[in-house]
Parts: C-alpha cells; sequence; structure tokens
C-alpha cells in the first residue's frame, strides 16, 4: 500500500510537468483506468501544455517515419517480385506490338490521316514508345519529325538537345519549338517540356489503330 501511494503522488507530480497517460503509466507501471482516476482533476500549466504538444509532435514524426520505412520495405519487395517475374517472361516481336499498339491508344492521336503523333511530358514513356516502335515495325528514320512545348523559363536550345537524346533522333528533324504563353504558374522543376513525335506514314498509324481497337474488341467490350 505504501508504494502505491508513493506511485500516486508521484503520477500527479508527472502529469504536472506535462507527462502524457502513456508516459505515466509505463514509468509507474499502473493501468491506464488507475492514471485517469488519480489524474483526472490536474490542471496543466502553460510549460507542461507545451511539453505535451512537442511529445505530441515527436511521436507525429515517429509515426510518420515508421509507417515510411514499412512503405519502402512493401515497395522494394514488389519491385523483386516484378522483377522476377518480368525475367521469367519472354518477349516477342508481337508482344511488343501489342504494347505499342496500346500505348498508342493511349497517349496518340486518333486521326491516323497524316501519320503517328504521339505526345507526352514523360521521357521514360516516349523512349519507351520509340523502342517499342522500332522492334516492331521497318521504320525509316527520316520520316520522323519533332516538336517540343516548352515555356518561357525553358531554353529552347537545351530543351531540344535533351529530347534529341532521349528519341535518337536528330535534331536536324526537329521542328520550331513551341512556347506556350506565360500563364503565371510556378516553375516546375525538372519539368523538360512536352514532345510530340510525328512518324509520316498513314498506313502505320492505321496499323496501330486497328490492332489495339482489335485488342479493346476481344478483352475489353462493353455490353
Amino acid at each position: 500500500m505504501p508504494r502505491l501511494k508513493e506511485k500516486y503522488f508521484e503520477a500527479k507530480i508527472l502529469r504536472r510537468k506535462g507527462y502524457s497517460f502513456n508516459e505515466i503509466t509505463k514509468k509507474l507501471n499502473i493501468s491506464k483506468s488507475t492514471a485517469s482516476i488519480w489524474l483526472r482533476d490536474i490542471k496543466l500549466s502553460k510549460s507542461a501544455i507545451e511539453r505535451l504538444k512537442r511529445r505530441c509532435l515527436l511521436g507525429y514524426e515517429k509515426t510518420r517515419e515508421k509507417k515510411r520505412l514499412k512503405r519502402e520495405k512493401i515497395d522494394k519487395d514488389l519491385k523483386k517480385e516484378a522483377e522476377i517475374f518480368l525475367s521469367s517472361v519472354k518477349l516477342g516481336k508481337k508482344h511488343l506490338k501489342m504494347f505499342c499498339a496500346l500505348l498508342y491508344e493511349c497517349e496518340g492521336t486518333k486521326n491516323t490521316a497524316s501519320g503517328i503523333s504521339f505526345s507526352n511530358s514523360n521521357p521514360e514513356l516516349v523512349k519507351l514508345f520509340l523502342f517499342l516502335l522500332r522492334s516492331s515495325f521497318e521504320i525509316d528514320e527520316k520520316r520522323f519529325r519533332v516538336c517540343v512545348h516548352i515555356h518561357d523559363y525553358h531554353s529552347p536550345k537545351k530543351q531540344m538537345s535533351f529530347w534529341s537524346k532521349i528519341t535518337g533522333i536528330s535534331k536536324k528533324q526537329f521542328i520550331k519549338p513551341y512556347q506556350k504563353p506565360n500563364t503565371g504558374k510556378r516553375i516546375k522543376d525538372n519539368y523538360q517540356g512536352c514532345a510530340n513525335i510525328r512518324y509520316f506514314d498513314s498506313l502505320l498509324a492505321r496499323r496501330l489503330s486497328l490492332v489495339s481497337k482489335i485488342i479493346m474488341e476481344k478483352y475489353g467490350r462493353v455490353g
């Protein structure tokens, strides 16, 4: 009993100093219900409240860090799983042609009269599309043209060099960049503009369009 009485007074002291209920129950090895009864009438000073706020923020940061580490672990495991899956898949030219057609269906123009027109601001996606296109069909590199859409804070010369490297298309085949009017929006870090890739072959454009259309009719028909 004397020991319990000591804990009672110590709990009050700790609470007045700004210790949380969880801290007190762990430190004194008492139940939360006991702590609640003992400390329900304690009024906290400004300094005690400040300490609790700091502890709360610290707890929030620790929780956020735990979640971040857990998320990174899950992403790492999922990436490994994806790599194992992809390493076991043998991709042939027919598969690449299907991927190319579906990607073009998502990001390409629907008007095939003047040939292929594919636009995107993601360099990896642009590079992937061109890889698929070149791997799937006999391509005449001279038929490519590129128009880069940029903002007024971009350097036309620098962006043309960047996209030339990404696409593997000579800067001689780039037309004058389209500079978007200033919208007052903030500068986007690492934004390289948007590349519009054109390939003047209407027959090839129709082939891509029809491959994706047949795939969707077969596997995605609605109604």
